[in-house]
């Protein structure tokens, strides 16, 4: 009813946009530009926040991940407490044992899984891939929510006696059996022939995913039961003598030129790894002191290993993130507050250009309100057509983002809706003066100007 009483009006101020094309366009720019830049800032922070959301997938709900590292600042800072003890620090590094002892002794472990990796090339027909077999128990694939496409994963007969089967990734199951089904066949790496149980879901694996974090791709990897790499391939606790005279021997060497050790030096790390889960996410913190004290006395005080939670680094960087986004957000709504003035101002100016038209409608009967009306509606319309075109730009740039700079950009109906109100609402906001000094210029006075 009241569009109706106003149509005339609305359509004064449409006809008045049409007869200025060119000032209608400059002065809709800031609100195409804000939409826009409101839009795209929306779809990156969403791009991201829905990356970090993966990546967490990935990593499995509530894991703590335990990493050996070089504990040469350990032995450096205690070497007078040692010598004047008379005998030194010794660690076996990451073994099954510290495997074992947490398991057995933390009530907060609901499951657990070693990881072992070593580089190898797997042989089928002549053919060769460069692969990563990793020794890993069952838990492994609920640990990271790793499916199968087909297959299995091998059980605790299999686990326990270290039979030679696998699991094997995707990408080794399109390179070695095309269209083939690869259950039942055997795959050859080093000497050691494995039969192939399961075949591993492909699963999208994100640049920005760390190693740090237990985030790694499986597409490439051979999975087998983690007492099968320590029976048939290698075991780095099992060391020889000669072994041990030979690397303290370039141990002091190196240290006698005072240089940083090699890349000779074994790695005495049974383990690659130890991925545990608790139960819950509030008992992530208590759980990593509580292993952090296990491992140190069972490595006689020395730090030579690492506990994450990777979780908790993800969740902080979404929180980062977050924080971020609303800070360009903000400022992308800036730009539709800027627009919003150059509207008013461009309005105003159109007020004094147009004095004689505003005098003669007065004249001939038009109200107050009409003159309100018609102003509004001018100012509104180039608002909503700016939204329009900006919603568009803001969609075309946010794919461009992708495609050019290959980040994730995600544009929600919700960040569409809120440009487009905002931009409605600036040109009714800063409609309202130039509309409203329009409406109470005297019809005399407009008509001698």
């Amino acid at each position: 009813m009241i569009f109706k009483k106003y149509f005339h009006d609305i359509v004064i101020g449409f006809e008045a946009i049409i007869d200025n094309k060119l000032k209608s366009m400059l002065t809709a720019l800031g609100i195409i530009f804000g939409v826009a830049a409101v839009i795209s800032m929306l779809a990156i922070g969403n791009g991201a926040e829905q990356e970090i959301l993966e990546q967490i997938k990935m990593v499995g709900v509530n894991n703590i991940i335990i990493t050996p590292i070089e504990s040469a600042d350990n032995e450096n800072s205690s070497d007078s407490q040692e010598e004047k003890a008379g005998a030194k620090k010794f660690s076996r590094g990451l073994t099954l044992l510290d495997l074992k002892a947490i398991e057995e002794v933390v009530p907060t472990v609901n499951m657990i899984s070693p990881v072992i990796s070593y580089n190898y090339s797997a042989i089928i027909d002549g053919k060769s891939k460069p692969v990563v077999l990793e020794g890993v128990n069952a838990n492994y694939f609920k640990l990271f929510n790793i499916g199968l496409q087909s297959g299995e994963v091998f059980n605790r007969v299999q686990a326990d006696a270290g039979l030679p089967v696998c699991v094997i990734g995707d990408n080794i199951k399109t390179v070695f059996f095309n269209q083939e089904n690869p259950i039942g066949k055997s795959i050859k790496c080093g000497q050691i022939w494995l039969k192939i149980i399961g075949v591993v879901e492909r699963r999208d694996f994100t640049a920005s995913a760390s190693d740090e974090m237990g985030i790694s791709s499986s597409d490439n990897k051979i999975f087998i039961p983690a007492q099968t790499i320590l029976m048939r391939f290698k075991n780095r606790a099992l060391v020889r003598a000669d072994e041990v005279e030979r690397s303290s021997a370039r141990r002091r060497m190196v240290s006698g030129t005072g240089s940083t050790a090699t890349a000779d030096d074994k790695n005495p790390n049974q383990l690659d790894k130890i991925i545990l889960q608790v139960n819950e996410t509030e008992q992530l913190g208590a759980t990593a002191n509580v292993v952090k004290r296990i491992l140190l006395r069972r490595h006689s005080g020395l730090y030579d290993f690492e506990v994450t939670i990777p979780e908790l680094l993800l969740k902080q960087q979404q929180r980062t993130k977050k924080i971020f986004n609303i800070v360009l957000g903000a400022i992308a709504g800036i730009s539709l507050i800027v627009g919003g003035i150059g509207i008013m101002n461009i309005m105003l100016a159109s007020v004094m250009e147009r004095i004689r038209e505003i005098g003669t409608r007065q004249a001939i009967g038009a109200s107050r309100k009409d003159i309100v009306a018609q102003f509004l509606a001018e100012s509104t319309l180039i608002s909503i057509s700016g939204g329009i075109i900006g919603i568009i730009l803001g969609v075309l740039l946010s794919k461009l983002i992708t495609v050019f700079f290959d980040i994730k950009t995600i544009v929600s109906l919700f960040s569409i809706v809120i440009a487009f109100g905002v931009s409605a609402m600036v040109g009714i906001m800063f409609g309202y003066m130039p509309a409203k000094r329009a409406a109470d210029k005297d019809p005399v006075e407009s008509l001698r100007a």
